[in-house]
This record gives C-alpha cells, sequence and structure tokens, in this order.
C-alpha cells in the first residue's frame, strides 16, 4: 500500500530512451545540439536521432579517446555536445580526455555514461561501471548526475544542454517507475529530491537504486519506522543543506548506490558529515550510519537484479541496514 503512494504510473521506459527520445526534441529546434557516439548509437537508442539529424551526429567507431577529443572539439565552435558511449569504457578509457580536453578547457559538452554500473552484468566486471562516480569527482569543473527516473532523466537532459559547462550523465537499462516527489516536481542540480519524508532515518539513494530504497521505505513503515528517502540525483555538487537537515532529525543514515562503496555518493556524504560544524547541530555529526554499494571486490556475474540482490541493493536488504543501524 505504501509503494501506491509514492510510485506514479507512467515512468514505463529506461531512461536511456527518455533520454534519446529528449535529445532528439531538443535538437529538432536548435541545430548546434550534437550527438557523438562511438559505435553506439543503437545501445544509446539514438539511430531515430541519426534518420531524422544526420547533420547532427558523429560516429567515430570503437574509440572513446576520439570520442571525447572530437566532441571537445565541437564544443570549442559552440555546439552543444552530448558524447554518448557505454560509461565503463567512457569513463575509464578516456579519463584523460574528459579531464583535459573538456573540463579543463571548460567546453560545453554532457558526457553521456549510459548501460551504467551493472547493467551488463552478466559480462562481468570489464563491462561494469563502478568506479565513474569516483574518478570523476576528482576532477574539477565536471556536474555529475544519475537520475533516478523518466522525469529526471528528461530534466537533466534539458539542464545539460542548457548548461554550457562540462556535465556526466549516468544511465542504466532497467525500465524505471515513475517516482513523486515530496518537494513537489522540480529538479535542479545540486538539490536532491524529497520522495517521502520521516524522522527515524534518511535514505539517500542515486540512479536505478532509488526505486528499491524508496520500497525499503515501505517495508520500514510496516515496523512503524518513518524514512526520508532521498533522490540524490547530483554527486557533484552535493546537496549538503539537505543533507546537514538530515542530519539534524534523524538518528541514521543509509546511502545507497549502484557504485563501488569507495569514493561515491555514500562517502561523498560521509565526508561532509564528518567535516560538519555548525551551530545547528553543535559540532561533528554522530549518529549511525552505513553506505550500501557493491563492496571492494570483483563483482559476481549475474543480471543487474541478482548482482543488486547478491549485494543488498534491495528492498530486504536496505531495510535489513536500516533495522540494523536504528537498533544498535
Amino acid at each position: 500500500m505504501a509503494e501506491q503512494i509514492h510510485i506514479e504510473p507512467g515512468g514505463d521506459k529506461p531512461n536511456q530512451d527518455v533520454f534519446a527520445e529528449t535529445l532528439q526534441r531538443l535538437a529538432a529546434s536548435d541545430r548546434n545540439v550534437i550527438a557523438v557516439t562511438s559505435d553506439s548509437r543503437g545501445s544509446g537508442k539514438l539511430v531515430p536521432f541519426g534518420k531524422q539529424f544526420p547533420q547532427q551526429i558523429v560516429e567515430v567507431g570503437i574509440a572513446e579517446q576520439n570520442l571525447v577529443g572530437v566532441a571537445a572539439g565541437l564544443g570549442s565552435c559552440g555546439k552543444k555536445v552530448f558524447a554518448v558511449s557505454p560509461a565503463c569504457f567512457l569513463t575509464a578509457r578516456s579519463l584523460e580526455q574528459i579531464k583535459n580536453d573538456i573540463c579543463y578547457s571548460n567546453h560545453p559538452v554532457t558526457v553521456v555514461g549510459i548501460s551504467a554500473g551493472v547493467s551488463y552484468g552478466a559480462l562481468g566486471s570489464t563491462h561494469h561501471s563502478l568506479h565513474d562516480f569516483a574518478v570523476l569527482r576528482a576532477i574539477n569543473n565536471i556536474t555529475i548526475v544519475a537520475p533516478a527516473d523518466n522525469f529526471e532523466t528528461e530534466k537533466a537532459t534539458e539542464l545539460a544542454a542548457a548548461s554550457g559547462t562540462p556535465v556526466y550523465l549516468r544511465f542504466g537499462k532497467k525500465i524505471m517507475p515513475a517516482l513523486k516527489a515530496k518537494n513537489n516536481d522540480s529538479f535542479v542540480f545540486g538539490k536532491g529530491r524529497i520522495i517521502t519524508e520521516g524522522n527515524d532515518v534518511a535514505i539517500i539513494a542515486n540512479g536505478e537504486t532509488v526505486y528499491p530504497a524508496v520500497q525499503a521505505g515501505a517495508l520500514l513503515k510496516e515496523q512503524n519506522i518513518e524514512a526520508t528517502v532521498v533522490s540524490m540525483h547530483t554527486i557533484k555538487p552535493l546537496d549538503t543543506v539537505l543533507i546537514e537537515s538530515l542530519a539534524r532529525k534523524c538518528k541514521a543514515i543509509v546511502t545507497v548506490e549502484e557504485h563501488s562503496i569507495y569514493g561515491g555518493l555514500g562517502e561523498a556524504v560521509a565526508s561532509f558529515l564528518m567535516q560538519l560544524k555548525s551551530p545547528s547541530t553543535g559540532g561533528v555529526w554522530g549518529g549511525s550510519f552505513k553506505i550500501i554499494g557493491i563492496p571492494d571486490e570483483y563483482t559476481v556475474t549475474g543480471s543487474q537484479i541478482e548482482i543488486f540482490n547478491h549485494y543488498g541493493i534491495s528492498k530486504e536488504g536496505i531495510a535489513s541496514e536500516v533495522l540494523k543501524l536504528i537498533q544498535q
């Protein structure tokens, strides 16, 4: 019952599909919108885009470093560029080009990591992108965004096109349900969306882990535990104002991400909390804290849902960790 309150109809597509549709709509009214792909227009759902706008798409083949260099060059000429490639390769093979050609040079390029996290589950660790938040957080001048549903995806794509600055968008392949935010339907980079509200625990998630976090909140409600569930879609810049407000009212904070437990959302939140000193909190925050993600190991092989369940990124797994924290 609680699930039905917070999950709205209409989220019936993978975020990658919504990204491609939104980009096609933007390109129809702006010839400066350009897609660059590395043999990935099919997996990036950009075949219709290429057919409608053959002069606004560039195919470089399986050459991610070239992909970023070409995208940066187009951006330097005033184009609004979306460089689309599987996240596992894009943020590893071409990290130097992202760092120097795009971010250091401050070109209006959106780096789009598709099939992110463990979307390529059965293909194994070589095809998993569990490092991208960590490496990109360490690079200056890039906004890092992992939308949770179709609404967030559409708005993030629009904002990225209008930003004029480097952005990283991360998308998975799974069909995502629509989430109804408590703090209205606005979407701004750097401002988390509150899905449910409660004073006992805060569950901060992003991307495709937000839905199981909401489900976990529903399970906890059955045990009279009220959870605030947040879609922290922007990892950088982080919504520290919201995190501080959660620290003031909740006894425990749990973060959930489709990423290594090192260097991602959880460590970003923990770093802020441990350095937080303000009159509102009375010093360093001392509540209970847990990062749920992929541990320091080569991931098991399986589908995304199988991997999620194995590592506790499920409604039962998240709820179980919350119970352990608040019962300490």
